[in-house]
């Protein structure tokens, strides 16, 4: 009876052991084994359209910085990757821009990717590209805001919602100081605009 009972206490013992093994040990190893190779994918997409190698990678990244000496802007990522040869370059997954505006609004720019220059404030959004001042909303597929040229270029497929109305256009150039827009289409069609008032 005792001998069924330390080999049952053995079984037991072993099955113990082999769960923590499992559990400690090789669990975590696959898990930073999938994520590596998730993040390795990432940097060589980009290295493609890039044409560039060597990077460093960086988690929560966050810029802060002045712009026209008085107004602070944010720039934040959840994976940023810069590369050797371009140094003022980083690339950014899940992009945020926050600019405070004169006038006590903020404004929060938001994209899937992005790429944002350290050295002239220049920032490019991509893909799922969101821009909202609690007023005014605007979805595209691209934004640049360029500090350099103090402008704000939004392009393909662009949706803007404001209070007195809604639009969409291939363009719009807006200044979120004056809230005036500038309206274009690529191929010169009239533009499809809703002016509720």
């Amino acid at each position: 009876m005792k001998s069924k009972q330390g080999g049952v206490q053995l079984i037991l013992i072993s099955i113990g052991l082999l769960l923590f093994v499992l559990t400690y040990l090789f669990y975590p190893n696959i898990k930073n084994k999938n994520k590596l190779s998730k993040d390795q994918r990432i940097v060589e997409d980009i290295e493609k359209i890039t044409g560039q190698t060597q990077s460093t990678a960086f988690e929560k990244l966050e810029y802060k910085g002045l712009y026209d000496f008085n107004k602070p802007f944010k720039v934040k990522s959840e994976k940023a990757y810069i590369f050797n040869e371009e140094p003022d370059i980083v690339y950014m997954d899940q992009m945020q821009v926050i600019l405070n505006l004169s006038d006590e609004r903020i404004v929060i720019i938001t994209s899937d990717k992005g790429r944002y220059n350290k050295r002239t404030y220049d920032c490019f959004f991509e893909q799922n590209v969101k821009a909202t001042d609690e007023n005014t909303k605007i979805y595209a597929d691209n934004l640049d805001l360029l500090a350099t040229r103090n402008s704000v270029e939004i392009y393909n497929n662009v949706s803007l919602y404001y209070t007195a109305g809604n639009l969409q256009a291939d363009k719009i150039n807006y200044d979120f100081e004056t809230k005036h827009f500038n309206v274009s289409m690529y191929d010169d069609k009239a533009i499809k605009m809703k002016v509720i008032r």
